[in-house]
């Protein structure tokens, strides 16, 4: 298709989908080099100094967060790039990845600080959000489209909050997670993305630079004390924990099971060795019955 020779050259919104397509076919002849090592993928879409090896589920989450921006920052031709490489990875190249997932342990070890003070349950905070002034008040978009936007690229968010104050939306909301593990790990993979995406908390908080699009992040401690809608949101709702901490109160809650499990097989195993010895004492009175019988009845006929 020779988009090395189109790349300064845009195209128009509508033709997204179909350019995406092309990509997608370039993709699966090989012309573009994906692959850096076993386990490590390159994008070949984003430039050169943005380099970066990713994993699987990390470029994945790269060109489905480029795909979809709903920001005018990105050009049409790089999200139609990005939506064919998505596609690729996710038809061409996930069999080829090891299906095996680590358990909860081994994933939260590995994505963030066992230490480290969060918001229970997991919630992630999304900022920059459009508002207009409409009425006398700002409006935006509902917290059901940024949620499906998210299920789309595989966070699985319960559902999505915006914020709201005296002057309408505040063009901030939190996304509500699961509370198990699970729900841990979307959080992380749905902050991970926007920090690919040069849009995490680091991005928001940079002065002197151009904000477009949404930043997002997971609410953490300094979230939750801080002053304004956020911390006075997160305080309503949730508490600070950290991962070693719930994993402690598991194996606590296991141990107390284990051993009310093993108090009640005792208790079990008592009575029925109390029944055991009521059915034996029972069946030598009944023998001992029995044999009086015969002799009584041995007796009798010899008395005849």
């Amino acid at each position: 298709m020779g988009h090395s020779s189109e790349e300064d050259t845009d195209i128009s919104e509508s033709e997204i989908e179909d350019y995406g397509e092309q990509t997608y076919e370039e993709l699966k002849k090989g012309e573009r080099e994906l692959k850096v090592s076993e386990e490590k993928f390159t994008c070949p879409y984003c430039p050169k100094k943005r380099k970066r090896d990713y994993l699987y589920k990390e470029l994945l989450q790269h060109a489905s967060g480029i795909g979809n921006a709903n920001s005018n920052k990105r050009r049409a031709r790089e999200k139609a790039n990005h939506l064919g490489l998505a596609r690729f990875l996710e038809k061409e190249v996930q069999n080829g990845v090891s299906s095996s997932k680590p358990n909860h342990a081994t994933a939260i070890e590995d994505l963030c600080d066992h230490d480290e003070k969060l918001v229970w349950p997991w919630i992630g905070i999304v900022v920059n959000i459009p508002t207009h002034y409409r009425d006398g008040r700002y409006v935006g978009e509902s917290g059901s489209k940024l949620r499906d936007d998210l299920r789309a690229r595989g966070f699985n968010p319960k559902r999505v909050h915006p914020l709201w104050n005296f002057r309408g939306h505040s063009g901030t909301a939190v996304v509500e997670f699961n509370k198990d593990w699970l729900g841990l790990n979307n959080a992380i993979a749905f902050e991970k993305d926007y920090e690919l995406n040069q849009h995490g908390k680091q991005h928001w908080e940079a002065k002197d630079t151009e904000k477009s699009g949404l930043y997002g992040w997971v609410a953490r401690a300094d979230d939750y004390i801080s002053a304004g809608i956020i911390g006075e949101h997160l305080r309503k709702v949730g508490d600070l924990k950290t991962v070693s901490g719930m994993k402690a109160e598991e194996d606590r809650k296991a141990d107390k099971l284990v051993s009310n499990l093993t108090n009640l097989l005792e208790t079990k195993n008592k009575n029925l060795l109390e029944v055991e010895s009521i059915f034996t004492e029972t069946s030598i009175s009944f023998n001992k019955l029995a044999e009086e019988k015969d002799k009584l009845h041995q007796a009798y006929n010899e008395g005849m």
